[in-house]
């Protein structure tokens, strides 16, 4: 009978605290908004360097092709 008074008592005890707990910790301050890191610039500017390396390897590649001199 012991035995069952002291489960109650804790499951009664764990309830309260399950309840009044998270009304008593303190709520977090929301995350501050994101800021541009220069991560995104740099991956900005590679991409602009390879779009600029595509139109160029297309540009000259043509004129390699038909030139008479036999470069590769």
């Amino acid at each position: 009978m012991a035995a069952r008074t002291l489960s109650g008592l804790m499951v009664a005890a764990a309830l309260v605290f399950a309840i009044v707990m998270p009304a008593v910790a303190s709520a977090q301050a929301p995350a501050p908004a994101p800021t541009s890191d220069g991560t995104s610039v740099d991956q900005c500017i590679a991409y602009l360097l390879m779009i600029v390396a595509l139109v160029l390897t297309y540009v000259i590649h043509p004129l390699d092709a038909s030139s008479p001199y036999k470069l590769f």
